[in-house]
């Protein structure tokens, strides 16, 4: 008995050994049951029983292994969840994959068809989980299934995306329900073959965007999609496949492709030292990118306001600016003639005609000689035109893109086509007239220039012994402090240049008032940020050491974190953590771009906005005065959470000091509290009123600076919270999304911050809490709001410096750095 006893001891250890092993396979004769996974060889990927978000429904999927959110990229039964943990997955003798629930009833299988032998199933370090015969010797051949056959929503490097026409498989991608459900979405994302082949977004049956046809070099509706460090693509067209691929460049990078809820396909990679996914595309990238936008014989460019405009020789068929448009001039079939225009996104190719091997020649007497043939173009402009594609419709989905080298040419009466010529021509021949004009004048000037130069050198000789002086007195200065523990890097000037491609034009994110900044890519990968101080800039060096000595120690998630500086060569420069989705007002004050921020997103930024000046007025070593807190200085990071940027106006008060006052006043018109303006006085409360007018900009998506001609908005919030109707302020854009009591407690918060008497507006640890609580607030007074004709006169230009006589200061306005 006692030897029997043992015996059921050591098969019971030897089965929890079992289930503890992490394996790599599946056979006939083992399972994954709950708690149980098998891991790619590599370690990359797991595959096992998981509960989306806050479900309780289980599903069979595959996601990252080493990745501390769980990050899933395929789902065996995503349209049919196991309601508890009862589910088995198994591999039966005939090689199909099967998941069985608590009743033996299989809701899953792979459906493998075709003879198995000793069939395996094996996760892959690509995340393709496959089965396939285990004592053959051929891979392909001995190939019975593989996940990457059936994506979800997320498409891995190497998997093919596409169609497989011998085996009938149609490779796509298609969103989850809600984050909580897997389920197919109403957003699909595929090749279409009904004409020539092309990428399609759907919701539901409707085409959302078109990643357009591929030209043997690149697609026509995506020509900013190109090798890169990260990615390299392809795309393969035969008889028996037509199928997109990517891969990994550095094999260090995760990457994936996803279609998610909101009907966007996102490109990104996984950066392991920030734990985050770095955005680097996302599609559709703008108005423009939405499918059939200024309807037919109308092309769409985003650089235009309007931004739609009939082809020549077709005019408005009504007065709707997004509607189509007609041909001037009838056709009249053999008597027409071709046009050809450049630099478009060929139109929808799903009613075309196309022949491989037909020269271009052969193409426009193909379409000539068929009255229904409305345009054509080459197939293949790798190595030459090449190839014949003809449109038999209406001509869709046409926008304007610079970076496309392919012609099309459009069918028109013939008098139409001579009639543009003969302008293009007219046209060229005044331009070779002023290139003539302009080149003299060139010679001339340039005799001008080198007399001035000579000049200018020697001038600049005198200077430039001065400048070495001062600049050598920085960075003994900034040593000294770095030398009392400031942790702060010198980065080498050659290693900044070569991450910035030496501060190409192409890397430039912006320009402020004390120089630009561009985005670099250090040699490990890394994204950076760099602000580079103008030379010319009198104003840029205090701000500088202000930054570099005073604010490199403070560590927030809510605070932009600075990594470096330099100070090399007359240069100046900032060292920053790189922020992909640029800054809050790039989203807010625009029409289109607001929709990407709903109102939970929203709520978030605001709080963290809240939670990084509570930090700098209370939690940090010396009590930081941002002042310049505008919605151009809070940066949005990859997943849109806030950053406050831009410490160069920010001033530290030690002990007991609360407030200071300068007679040089300086900030963003908008967003300075009256005392500031007035009486040159800062404190906490000075950030508090411009925290308050952010919360108004976020809410309303309206600036306060340019509100209406008469009022501002603080102005016109203040008149609409006195008549009760604050909802009437909440931007259009985040109604669908909008909880209500929410924005209205922001509303009541934002008033409250931008009291005309800095004594009445909260402090911004009650401000925390006020935001994240629904306790009883008080009745804010009259806000501290002024016209912009009372006080001071516009800004036209972004880095405009005007300034404005009030009691004998000097009002310092930067509408923008």
């Amino acid at each position: 008995m006692e030897g029997f006893t043992l015996l059921l001891f050591c098969l019971a250890l030897l089965n929890t050994i079992a289930a503890a092993t992490v394996r790599e396979t599946i056979d006939v004769l083992q399972s994954i049951r709950e708690g149980q996974i098998i891991v790619s060889p590599g370690k990359t990927y797991a595959l096992g029983f998981f509960s989306p978000g806050n479900s309780k429904n289980r599903y069979v999927g595959i996601w990252y292994n080493e990745i501390p959110t769980q990050t899933v990229v395929w789902v065996a039964n995503r349209d049919n969840p196991l309601t508890d943990s009862s589910g088995v997955l198994k591999l039966s003798e005939t090689g199909v994959l099967v998941l069985l629930n608590h009743n033996k009833t299989v809701i899953w299988s792979s459906n493998t068809t075709g003879s198995a032998r000793h069939p395996v199933a094996k996760l892959l370090d690509t995340g393709n989980l496959i089965v396939r015969n285990g004592k053959g010797n051929d891979e392909e051949k001995d190939l019975l299934w593989q996940s990457f056959d059936y994506p979800g929503d997320t498409i891995l490097p190497g998997q093919k995306f596409g169609r497989n026409l011998v085996k009938g498989l149609n490779r796509y991608m298609s969103s989850w329900n809600s984050s909580e459900d897997p389920s197919h979405g109403v957003y699909s994302y595929q090749l279409d073959i009904t004409g020539y082949p092309q990428f399609v977004l759907r919701k539901g049956t409707s085409k959302r965007y078109r990643f357009g046809s591929w030209n043997g070099i690149q697609f026509s509706g995506a020509p900013l999609l190109k090798q890169s460090e990260f990615t390299r693509f392809s795309f393969t067209s035969n008889k028996e496949e037509l199928y997109f691929m990517f891969e990994r460049t550095n094999k260090s990078f995760l990457h994936r492709m996803v279609l998610n809820q909101d009907g966007r396909i996102l490109g990104s990679y996984w950066d392991d030292e920030r734990k985050i996914w770095n955005l680097h595309a996302r599609i559709p990238v703008d108005d423009c990118d939405y499918y059939g936008k200024c309807g037919a014989y109308a092309s769409c460019n985003i650089d235009n306001i309007p931004p739609c405009k009939c082809l020549d020789g077709f005019v408005p068929k009504t007065a709707d600016l997004y509607g189509s448009c007609v041909r001037r001039t009838s056709l009249s079939c053999h008597e027409d003639g071709f046009l050809r225009v450049s630099g478009l996104k060929l139109p929808d190719t799903e009613k075309s005609w196309f022949a491989r091997n037909t020269s271009l020649e052969d193409c426009k007497i193909l379409c000539m000689n068929n009255c229904s043939c409305t345009a054509y173009a080459a197939l293949d402009v790798s190595k030459g035109p090449n190839g014949c594609l003809l449109w038999f419709n209406d001509l869709l989905d046409i926008r304007k893109l610079t970076d496309v080298d392919e012609d099309i040419y459009l069918r028109m009466a013939r008098t139409e086509v001579e009639a543009i010529e003969g302008k293009q021509l007219h046209k060229s021949n005044i331009r070779k007239q002023e290139t003539l004009f302009i080149s003299s004048v060139l010679f001339f000037g340039i005799l001008v220039l080198c007399l001035t130069f000579i000049l200018c050198r020697r001038l600049k000789t005198r200077q430039k012994g001065k400048m070495e002086g001062n600049l050598e007195r920085d960075v003994t200065e900034i040593n000294e402090h770095e030398s009392k523990d400031l942790e702060l890097p010198m980065f080498e000037l050659s290693t900044i240049t070569s991450a910035t491609n030496n501060f190409s034009p192409d890397n430039k994110l912006g320009e402020g008032g004390f120089g630009s900044v561009y985005k670099g890519i250090l040699a490990d990968g890394g994204e950076i940020a760099v602000k580079r101080l103008s030379m010319n800039s009198k104003q840029g060096l205090p701000e500088f050491k202000n930054e570099v000595m005073h604010i490199a120690k403070l560590q927030h998630r809510n605070l932009v974190r600075i990594l470096g500086y330099c100070l090399q060569a007359g240069e100046r420069l900032l060292v920053y953590e790189f922020m992909p989705n640029k800054s809050l007002d790039y989203f807010i004050f625009d029409e289109n771009k607001s929709m990407l921020l709903d109102w939970p997103r929203r709520m978030v930024i605001i709080n963290g906005v809240a939670r990084g000046l509570l930090y700098l007025h209370q939690d940090s070593r010396h009590r930081i005065v941002h002042r310049d807190l505008k919605a151009g200085n809070v940066l949005l990071d990859s997943e849109m959470n806030p950053k406050i940027s831009d410490f160069g106006l920010a001033r530290s008060f030690g002990g007991n000091e609360i407030e200071a006052t300068t007679k040089h006043v300086v900030g963003t018109y908008g967003y300075l509290p009256p005392e500031y303006i007035i009486d040159g006085a800062y404190s906490t409360k000075s950030d508090v009123f411009s925290f308050g007018v952010l919360i108004l900009e976020i809410v309303s998506g309206k600036r306060n600076k340019g509100f209406c001609h008469q009022d501002n908005l603080l102005a016109h919030v203040w008149r609409v919270f006195t008549e009760g109707k604050c909802s009437e302020i909440v931007d259009a854009a985040i109604t669908d999304s909008l909880h209500l009591s929410e924005a209205l407690r922001s509303i009541h918060v934002g008033l409250l911050c931008v009291q005309l008497c800095p004594d009445d507006r909260p402090n911004m640890s009650s401000v925390v809490l006020m935001l994240s609580s629904e306790s009883a607030m008080p009745q804010p007074n009259l806000p501290g709001f002024f016209t912009s004709a009372s006080m001071v006169e516009d800004s036209s230009s972004s880095n405009s410096h005007k300034q404005h006589t009030n009691n004998d200061m000097s009002l310092s306005i930067m509408s923008a750095r």
